[in-house]
This record gives structure tokens, sequence and C-alpha cells, in this order.
């Protein structure tokens, strides 16, 4: 099958697909929906159908001149996006420049055979007009584009059109893991909000508190309540197993091109596929996160840190859904290209780092318990408050204890690995190649304790590594040792 040539224009620009004339249209007809029904109650008061034809042909219209007036090209080494008639917005970038390359298709693109194009060129931007978005590419001209961006080494050409062995495919068991994470929770609240808020649109649900209070309806508090509990562990559960469906399925990754020369390629989605691209000389390490609910289950998920990315384009980089943690530490390893980073043993921070996980810990605990005791004495609160209160205590002191345990860095193997967390502990791998500065930052109590933030940066968005409570003399030996040329300057010896 060939693949159709794209609408050319004058000067070597193209036009998206014409098949996009029938999704713009729609699109400005969404965009305008409160417009149009103002415009429709407007024109039925005042008897004349001409306002509805106005307000749905204005939307049409616009839509039709997005289409007609959006080209594109890649011309002398640069890729150029240009907008607008009366006011004409032309982007340009160097393909040098690109960091990544995200291939979506939502159902109607799906639908169309098309896809959107985004161009990653690690320049922030909250405004849409500033980004190089190609909404209307067949697929396989949105395929081989990408190969032109990224893949330009001597194997683009065929790595292209050739379906690399994967280094990771889905398992739809590891769907179990979906409820151990606060997306799949937040998830699950969002839909069960929506639903509460349409239940009580339509007049809720009676139930007669009183009449369980007295049992005279057969039910008691001690059967509601763990029932009601129960009912919505379920429904939390396959809202966040569902989500996961849709976010995942399908999931691949593969690497094209040599070793060191090539890409990283993801495709996932069930309604929405996406694909994504993150060029090897661009991606500097891994991170490896485990909330409290997958670590307790033995599982982890990974993501990847590219430079150049903005603060917008951090979900790009997703390696491993929530997946057993074995899986992700190998795949970890095949990215970086050694598994010592995710293996090797920590060196720990020592006992002042140790205590300030404690202190931080235990001390808003103590002041809760202190707040509840002076509102039981002066306000004659029942004395349950502060015995309930005191309970955080030793949660406390057991969160504390775990974070002092994560705390720990490492330089191995050409990488400055740390970790720490409890609640989200994360172990990040970043390329002593791809740090271009260190900083070191102290509060006041962590100068009254000799600790230090180590923090290593890199050259995109928030792309940053930071070991916190590091002594500081240990902090500055740390950093001389990854990179001594950056370093020598700044550092003073004796004679």
């Amino acid at each position: 099958m060939t693949e159709d040539p794209a609408p050319e224009v004058a000067g070597g620009w193209q036009r998206l697909d014409p098949r996009m004339l029938l999704v713009y249209p729609v699109k400005e007809l969404v965009r305008f929906l409160p417009v149009l029904l103002g415009v429709f109650v407007a024109g039925t008061a005042s008897g004349g159908g001409w306002w509805q034809v106005a307000g749905v042909g204005v939307p049409v219209a616009l839509g039709l001149l997005r289409y007609v007036t959006t080209s594109y090209r890649i011309a002398q080494g640069r890729i150029e996006l240009r907008r607008g008639l009366l006011n004409r917005h032309v982007l340009s970038t160097p393909v040098d420049r690109v960091r990544t390359v995200d291939i979506t298709a939502p159902p109607v693109h799906r639908l169309l055979g098309l896809t959107s194009v985004r161009i990653g060129t690690g320049t922030a931007s909250s405004d849409e007009d500033d980004r190089l978005d190609l909404d209307g590419l067949p697929a396989e001209r949105a395929r081989s584009l990408r190969a032109e961006l990224l893949l330009t080494g001597p194997d683009a050409g065929t790595t292209a059109d050739l379906e690399p062995p994967a280094v990771l495919d889905l398992d739809p068991a590891w769907v179990r893991y979906a409820p151990l994470t606060s997306s799949g929770l937040v998830l699950a609240a969002g839909v069960l909000g929506l639903a509460s808020q349409a239940l009580e649109s339509l007049g809720g649900i009676d139930i007669d508190t009183r009449q369980i209070s007295d049992g005279s309806s057969g039910w008691s508090w001690w059967l509601v309540v763990p029932l009601g509990l129960l009912a919505i562990g379920v429904v939390v559960t396959l809202l966040s197993m569902g989500g996961y469906v849709v976010t995942n399925w399908g999931f691949r990754l593969t690497h094209t091109g040599p070793a060191r020369g090539g890409a990283w390629h993801l495709r996932r989605g069930l309604l929405t596929t996406r694909e994504t691209t993150l060029d090897d000389e661009r991606l500097r390490g891994v991170v490896v996160a485990e909330p409290i609910g997958l670590r307790l289950a033995g599982a982890a998920r990974a993501s990847a840190i590219v430079t150049g990315l903005d603060r917008g384009q951090t979900g790009s980089a997703v390696l491993v859904p929530p997946a057993p943690r074995a899986v992700v530490e190998r795949v970890a390893g095949s990215v970086l290209r050694t598994g010592l980073p995710m293996t090797a043993p920590l060196t720990g921070h020592g006992p002042r780092a140790r205590t300030r996980r404690y202190t931080r810990a235990l001390g808003p605990a103590a002041a809760l318990v202190a707040a509840a005791v002076l509102l039981a004495l002066l306000a004659d609160l029942p004395l349950w408050l502060p015995v309930l209160a005191s309970a955080a205590l030793p949660v406390a002191a057991v969160l504390a204890a775990d974070r002092a345990a994560a705390l720990g860095h490492v330089l191995v193997d050409g990488h400055f690995v740390v970790r720490s967390g409890s609640l989200d502990r994360r172990r990040e791998a970043l390329e002593l190649d791809g740090v271009i500065g260190w900083n070191l930052r102290a509060t006041w109590f962590q100068r009254r304790a000799g600790l230090t933030s180590l923090v290593a940066t890199t050259a995109g968005g928030r792309q940053a590594v930071a070991a916190i409570d590091v002594p500081d003399t240990v902090a500055v030996g740390v950093a001389a040792a990854a990179t001594p040329d950056l370093l020598a300057p700044f550092l003073v010896t004796g004679e």
C-alpha cells in the first residue's frame, strides 16, 4: 500500500489531510456551543430562523478557514508550521532541537485514519498557538515524519518500516495493580463525585436513618456501614481497573536503531491511541516510583528522564505502567544499558539525617495530640478525642523509620543514583553525562544540622535529581567525584 502524497502549496509547504475538513468544523461547533445555545434561544424568541443558520454557519466557516490557512514544511534543517490568514503565525525550529514526537489518535481521528502529531522541542509554553502540533496527518505519514525527525542515523530508512522486537508488552494480569495507585483512586473519586451529583439532581436516594437506628427497618448501622464501605471499595476497584485498561491497552515498548543512536518507542491506548518516541541522545535516566500501595504489593512503575522537556510534557516519558518490580527493574536496566543503578546498595546519609526524619514526622503528630488535649480540657470535649489523636504518634514513628531507611545515594557505572520517600518512594538514576550543574541548598534547620540537599540539574524542564539531607562534606565530595572538570575551578585546595 502506498502513502497518499500530502496536498502541496507554494514554496514546498504542505497542507494537512483533506479529511480534516470533516473534523475542524465539528471542533469549532463544540467550541462555540454555549454561544450557539444563546443564539438559538434568541432566534426562537424573535421568530427568525436566519439566526440559527448564521450561528451554525460561522463556526463551520472558521473550521474550513482553519484548514485552508494551516500548512507545514521541513526545509533547510528546520520544521515550520504556518497558521492564520489576517494574523499570520509561523512557528519554526531546527530539526536537531526536536526532543520527542508524540502521535495520538482520538476516536474520531481513528475512524478517519488520521493522527495528531505533537513535536516536543523543550520550549516551555502554555499557549496552544506556540506548540508544534500537526493535527491531521495520515497514520503512515505521521510515522515517516517521526522517523525523519528523530531517526537520523544510517538505519533510519530501515527501522522506520520494520516492527522491532518488544522490550515490554502489557500483561493483562497487571491490571490488579490499578487500585493501588493514586491516579486510579483519583479517577474513581472523580467518577463517584459525578455520580453523586447526578443522583442529587434526580432527587437522591431517600434513606430514613431513624429507622436504621431504631432497628424497625431490619437493618443496623453495624451492617449498613461495612456493606457501604465494601460497595465503595468494589466500585473504586472496578473504576481504577477500567482506567488502567483504557490508558494502557496494547502497551508496547520497543527500541529502534543502534544501541546509542536510535530511539525508544512507546505505543498504548484503547479509545485514544498514543505513540511516543524518545531519542536516545536525549534520554538521560530513569525514575522508578514505588507508591506505598505498589511497594507493599511488590510492584512499581518507571518513567524516563528526558532532557529538553517542558513541564507540560513530563507525561510523555512513561516507560512502564504499574507492573511487578522485577519487570520494572529489567526494563530500567535495558534503558540505562546497565542494571547496576537499580540494584546497587546505597550509601546512607548518617544519624543527623535520620534524626531529621523523626523530627519532621513526630513534631506535627505531637502538636496534634497537644491540641486535642487542650480542646478536651478547655472546651469540655469528650476524652476519647486526645486518645484518638495519640494514635498519630506510632504512625508517625513508623513513617519516620521508613523514610530514614529509604534515604541513600551512590555513584555507580556512570550514574548518580538517589532514593527517598515513603508514601511515594522514588529511586532516580541520572547519567553523569547529562548533569549540567550542581546546586547545594540548605534551609536554616539543615545548616544547623550540617546537612544540605545536593541537586543535579539537567538541560530540561523540571528534570533534576536531588539527594536530600546529605552531610555537607559528603555532598561536595560526591559532586566533585561525579563531574571533576565541572567543579575543579570552584574547589580550593590547601598548600
